[in-house]
């Protein structure tokens, strides 16, 4: 079945200082690295920000929010809606360790389930998993009618497989997948990590 990838570049970077996406690590905007690690994983790769033109010199497809100010609830129904296809990675542009080893691994997991996320021992990793975009789209636009504003708050209303961590230990071995960079010591942390 085919695959959308969505990386999205919607947070509001407070604790950077300025706009993660843009930020440079090991010499290239952050989200540029992003995505060229899911480079050639799906059937179509695109970005979701609120500042397209800033990101133009990725030569994707860029949509804003099409619920503003919802956070990331808001800017995951844009992405599975901004989808073309019927399985959505999407993907934080924080993560300068994205897997695509593991997202592949979601995706052939994905079977008859809607959401394939894997759990990475510290909690659910939302904006590093699979989603069926038919049955979660409904169900995150009741999320956000009803006024919710939790990633995983219509999680209830569909099918879900959580991946372990002993699942997936082999594709992720250092622990360094769901690594985001938040602030700028986290940036200087995961920069040392890479150079590493």
């Amino acid at each position: 079945m085919q695959l959308s990838v969505v990386i999205q570049a919607g947070g509001e970077s407070r604790r950077m200082g300025r706009d993660k996406a843009l930020t440079p690590f090991l010499g290239e905007p952050l989200i540029q690295r992003v995505c060229e690690r899911m480079a050639g994983l799906g059937d179509e790769l695109i970005v979701t920000s609120n500042h397209p033109q800033e990101l133009a010199f990725l030569n994707l497809p860029c949509f804003p929010d099409l619920v503003i100010d919802r956070g990331a609830l808001g800017g995951l129904y844009t992405a599975l809606a901004q989808a073309r296809y019927p399985l959505v990675a999407v993907l934080a542009c924080d993560l300068p360790f994205a897997n695509p080893a593991l997202i592949r691994f979601a995706w052939e997991r994905a079977g008859a389930v809607d959401v394939v996320i894997p759990d990475s021992g510290s909690g659910l990793e939302p904006l590093h998993a699979v989603y069926r975009r038919e049955t979660c789209l409904p169900a995150i636009r009741a999320a956000l009618d009803t006024g919710k504003w939790r990633v995983d708050a219509w999680f209830a209303k569909v099918q879900v497989r959580i991946l372990e961590r002993p699942e997936y230990a082999h594709l992720d071995p250092e622990k360094w997948t769901f690594i985001n960079v938040n602030t700028p010591e986290e940036l200087a942390i995961a920069e040392a990590l890479a150079r590493a």
